[in-house]
């Protein structure tokens, strides 16, 4: 891609605030001033603001302010002016109902904080899981100048010279428990060495997926996704990250300029390779469609179909985020694409360079972490997105965290009407289910949550449990967690909440899944599942007031992106009259 950067020097929007000598300027200038700040940092260079989410309730981006400290050494270094901005933190280990219900409200919050203050350019300080798509939503709707720099990977977990994987391993004892085939004592125990640093989860989870996607979608500089948070190359990264910004500004390289329709076809790609998180079907649509990029469930298949996975990491592979990194990390997964002819190469990053020529000499230090394509995880991965009459818009499933012999299956359908039905439902011995059965969860999207919580890898009943079964067919509405596994179709769409077929499933009634073909199926008569959708009665309780009122009225299915329907688009950083 051809990008010619602005000239400069020029006047800056920041110098709105503070340049000159009306009684405005002296204003914003003088209150600045109370802080120590010397009077030549006002004199129009760059003011970055570092978008910081850190919050020691989102334990994640708890270790954030010290790397903040680092990128403003490079802003300095640089030439510019850096303000550190506490902005909205949607924790995945603590948000009630969900994380996910508050993703627009942060991308809402922050793209305020950008466009109504003093900002040039940001630095997006991210960890977990939606902090990183929300602040990027973000970005892209205000379109200033604006970086990615994460907080990295904690070390790998251990537990009785097993090496654990955050969230992977806590699905695989929990289930174990059940079973019998594991003391809850012991489960206790392995808790202790799971979370054993600062940083984002160590699988491919939803965190390090994100992460990569940035990377991918060339928004942070190359090599940043996958550096423990504990490492001090982790510091370096923010320190770089800090003097790009600054130049960034001065050439008005902008999201617009670099989030392009081929550029979230790389993502997609990249996505397949990584075995990434399903999650980022739903984060991808949200920030094209604040950047104004036209990305449907539709490039998802034909993009990411025939992409093999080939990063060896947990819950797809036997890996963690230590070993992706240490083996040579993202670059070496964007290199193999783009030798496969599957990478748009001039494709602009935030580096001014083009995604090839960041990649093209980096190596690949462990082919057992990195595998070569004979040797994939899966030859076609990605995400496969399903359509058929139980899901007209689509669903998706994660082909590499799956079993095989059951991407083509036929069962009856065990429902469960909600997820308290559900908790109410599964561990009871005269429940009628066996491993052959599909387990239906419905009321789980974005308005029947709300928010569309990671509630779709159910649980199995103890009863199959006990049998040395670890994987059945899962339907619902709702998302998995990135660090999650097993047959589980999700996001179907049209949501039950809002009407969509899967509200009708009955107890009984049988559902094909055919992966290969992408079909999912409900065997019923035409005519018999439009009398029940002409029957249908909402059952999801409308919230009343505040924030859950406005998720509820305007939220978009997730076939979209679950953004709120006021949000898309890219509304520019134009600055408004000063009021003072």
């Amino acid at each position: 891609m051809t990008f010619k950067p602005a000239e400069w020097p020029r006047k800056l929007r920041s110098q709105e605030w503070f340049g000159g000598t009306s009684k405005d300027n002296i204003y914003h200038r003088g209150w600045m001033k109370n802080q120590g700040l010397p009077a030549h940092l006002f004199d129009g260079r760059p003011v970055i603001g570092i978008m910081n989410t850190w919050s020691e309730l989102t334990p994640c981006n708890a270790h954030l302010r010290d790397l903040a400290e680092r990128v403003k050494y490079g802003i300095y270094e640089a030439g510019g002016f850096p303000v550190e901005v506490p902005v909205f933190s949607a924790s995945e280990s603590a948000f009630r109902p969900t994380a996910m219900m508050f993703r627009n409200l942060a991308a809402l919050a922050v793209e305020e904080a950008m466009r109504g203050q003093p900002i040039d350019g940001c630095v997006l300080m991210v960890g977990c899981d939606k902090t990183t798509p929300s602040l990027l939503m973000a970005a892209a709707s205000c379109d200033v100048p604006s970086i990615v720099v994460t907080g990295g990977p904690m070390l790998n977990g251990r537990y009785r010279g097993e090496v654990t994987g955050s969230g992977t391993h806590i699905w695989k004892f929990s289930e174990a428990v059940k079973a019998g085939q594991m003391t809850k004592e012991e489960f206790l125990e392995a808790e202790g060495g799971m979370s054993r640093s600062p940083g984002s989860c160590n699988t491919m989870g939803t965190a390090s997926t994100m992460a990569s996607m940035a990377e991918a979608l060339g928004m942070a500089l190359s090599g940043n996704a996958a550096i423990p948070a504990v490492d001090s190359r982790r510091r370096m990264m923010a320190h770089m990250t800090g003097q790009r910004i600054v130049q960034m500004v001065k050439d008005d390289l902008k999201p617009s300029d670099i989030m392009t329709k081929q550029a979230f076809e790389n993502a997609i790609r990249t996505n397949g390779a990584i075995g990434g998180s399903t999650n980022a079907v739903i984060h991808l649509l949200a920030i094209a469609g604040r950047v104004g990029v036209d990305l449907t469930l539709d490039d998802w298949d034909r993009c990411g179909r025939d992409v093999p996975t080939i990063v060896n990491l947990m819950p797809s592979g036997k890996y963690l985020m230590e070993e992706f990194f240490y083996a040579g990390g993202l670059p070496v997964v964007i290199k193999r694409l783009g030798e496969a002819g599957l990478l748009h190469k001039d494709a602009l990053t935030v580096s001014g360079q083009t995604m090839w020529d960041q990649v093209k000499d980096v190596k690949n230090w462990n082919e057992d972490v990195i595998l070569p394509t004979d040797r994939a995880l899966t030859a076609s991965g990605g995400v496969a997105v399903l359509k058929g009459n139980l899901a007209p818009n689509g669903a998706v499933l994660k082909p590499s965290a799956a079993t095989p012999s059951l991407m083509v299956h036929r069962g009856r359908a065990v429902v469960f009407e909600s997820i308290d039905d559900y908790k109410a439902k599964i561990n009871d011995e005269a429940l009628d289910i066996d491993e052959t059965c599909v387990m239906v969860l419905k009321n789980c999207g974005p308005k029947g949550y709300p928010g569309m919580a990671e509630v779709g890898n159910m649980g199995l009943p103890p009863k199959v449990l006990k049998k040395g079964i670890t994987d059945m067919v899962r339907i619902s509405d709702a998302r998995m967690s990135g660090t999650a596994y097993g047959t589980v179709v999700l996001h179907t769409s049209p949501e039950a909440a809002a009407g969509g077929p899967l509200a009708v499933v009955r107890n009984g009634d049988f559902i094909e899944l055919d992966v290969p073909n992408r079909r999912i199926h409900l065997d019923i008569p035409d005519e018999e599942l439009s009398a029940r959708l002409a029957a249908w009665k909402p059952t999801v309780k409308v919230p009343d007031s505040g924030y859950a009122w406005l998720h509820h009225a305007h939220v978009q299915g997730a076939d979209t992106g679950a953004d709120l329907d006021f949000l898309k688009g890219c509304r520019g950083n134009p600055v408004g009259k000063d009021s003072h």
